[in-house]
């Protein structure tokens, strides 16, 4: 008798605990009736990665909710990001050698690097200017091959950005979506 009671009042807890299933595309603890997500600032001296990474993020949003995206101007939340940090550190090293007049010197050339990027991002309720949330220093990396070629090295650095902004938009979709 006493595990059937203890039973039924956990089963009571659990159903009472205010743990919900929402709708695939439905906000959960907010209301969200349209979100802008303005392009990303940023600090960095690096140019051009503003627009991949709020490209990125917009195609998380559309992809995966039924929240309107609209400019900032009519949209109840703002989506506010800034690139504070960008950095691409040695991760490998090879050794060659060159030959100049005659003499031969080997140096150390890196052969791949670790690309680093942090941002700051806040949910903004436009109307009432009021911060939802916000995380001021979310982090997130990928490597990638540095080449003698300057084109592959580029489209190698390319591809480890969109890899931190694919896996960044998740985080951050999951921020604003599932606040349980």
């Amino acid at each position: 008798m006493r595990l059937r009671g203890a039973l039924f009042f956990i089963s009571l807890w659990i159903v009472g605990c205010g743990y919900h299933f929402a709708a695939d595309g439905e906000p959960v603890g907010i209301q969200i009736e349209s979100l802008a997500i303005p392009l990303f600032s940023s600090t960095s001296s690096e140019i051009g990665f503003e627009a991949d990474f709020t490209k990125v993020i917009r195609r998380e949003f559309i992809g995966s909710t039924r929240v309107p995206l609209v400019s900032e101007e009519n949209a109840q939340m703002v989506l506010i990001g800034k690139i504070q940090d960008i950095r691409a550190d040695p991760l490998s090293y090879r050794s060659q050698d060159f030959t100049v007049g005659g003499a031969t010197t080997t140096y150390q050339v890196t052969g791949s690097r670790r690309l680093r990027i942090r941002l700051d991002v806040t949910l903004l309720d436009r109307r009432s200017g009021k911060v939802i949330w916000r995380e001021a220093a979310m982090e997130d990396q990928s490597s990638y091959v540095v080449s003698g070629d300057p084109l592959e090295t580029r489209y190698s650095q390319q591809k480890a950005l969109e890899t931190i902004a694919g896996s960044m938009a998740k985080r951050i979709y999951a921020r604003v979506m599932e606040r349980f």
